[in-house]
């Protein structure tokens, strides 16, 4: 089984410098490693060049996103497995081993992520996919291993290999054929959000997501955007309205998203409350950005196929503030 490792930069000379090493050391027995350059203005590819030259760059014509970035990269590729990578991903010893053999195992398995650890604290999940994603019924993510800000210190707790609705787009694993069969990612989200719209889709397809808990990665995190990041913060609620617009099928999606905008007020009222303005207005961009696209994300939905049930649970929002339940673990 044929394997790429496609890295998307955008002016990350710094992270490919500090993390491209691993990724080499630990990979490339098992797959032909590229980076794919957003039309950076920094020297990356210059650099990659020079100091790496068993990596294959790839050179896209513009800053596209995530999204357009890995759609425009992946093209060409006639890989079996493409694994999707952030530039701060920190892989170790042996990590991809068990993640081609689960796929040889397994012909129904479309998409798979490692456990994301997180490398500034190394006994803790990474907020971006833990150990394996799902949504509620109104579409909040959430991981086994982190809930909203409460991120778990990891045990062990999640070394098991199962079904997860949603594999992260840090390290993301995914069949090549299966990738294009189900719609690639949309552009439309530009960033953030855009795995699981595609994991959503992979399922329709008839295929399964999975973590892959005895394979580990560290993960920087927010090398990108910050957390905390009004851009991160308008996506984040732009493109979580898309997605459910987008997949949840029959009537029952009006009255979910009718919720959600109700929630995604006091969501941007509390943002006000704590003096975080520039958030409050993200929400609000958030909401007339996704008002403007309706129109082009219905169409979409008539062209999108669906499944019957997508949640874990009704409301993580109810399980985490009300309940006060903060580990994946209790919540069943």
């Amino acid at each position: 089984m044929k394997v790429a490792i496609v890295i998307l930069n955008w002016n990350g000379r710094h992270l490919l410098e500090e993390y491209l090493p691993s990724v080499i050391a630990h990979s490339a027995n098992e797959a032909h490693i590229y980076v794919a350059d957003n039309a950076s203005t920094d020297d990356s590819v210059e650099f990659i060049k020079q100091y790496f030259p068993q990596v294959t760059c790839i050179l896209n014509k513009s800053n596209g996103g995530y999204a357009k970035g890995y759609n425009d990269s992946l093209k060409g590729l006639s890989e079996d497995l493409l694994v999707l990578m952030n530039s701060d991903i920190l892989t170790t010893e042996d990590w991809l081993k068990p993640i081609i053999q689960e796929f040889k195992k397994d012909n129904h398995l479309g998409a798979a992520q490692p456990k994301i650890l997180d490398l500034k604290r190394k006994t803790h999940f990474e907020y971006a996919g833990a150990a394996g994603g799902f949504i509620d019924s109104l579409g909040y993510p959430f991981c086994r291993g982190r809930i909203f800000d409460t991120v778990e210190e990891d045990h062990g707790q999640y070394d098991d290999t199962l079904p997860i609705f949603w594999a992260s787009g840090a390290c993301f694993v995914v069949r090549n054929e299966l990738f294009w069969k189900a719609g690639a990612l949309d552009e439309l989200f530009f960033a953030h959000q855009e795995e699981i719209d595609l994991c959503w889709r992979i399922q329709a397809e008839g295929f399964k997501i999975k973590s892959i808990g005895v394979s580990a990665v560290y993960h920087l995190g927010g090398a990108t955007l910050e957390q905390m990041n009004p851009q991160k913060t308008f996506l984040n609620f732009r493109n979580n309205l898309i997605l459910l617009l987008k997949n949840v099928s029959g009537f029952k999606v009006w009255y979910i998203l009718f919720f959600r905008m109700c929630l995604d007020g006091v969501a941007a009222l509390k943002f006000l409350f704590e003096g975080k303005s520039t958030h409050f207005f993200a929400i609000l961009r958030a909401h007339f950005n996704f008002y403007s696209k309706l129109f082009l994300v219905i169409q979409k939905r008539r062209n999108t196929k669906k499944i019957k049930s997508y949640a874990s649970i009704y409301s993580i929002v109810y399980a985490y503030f009300i309940r006060k339940t903060k580990h994946y673990n209790e919540l069943f």
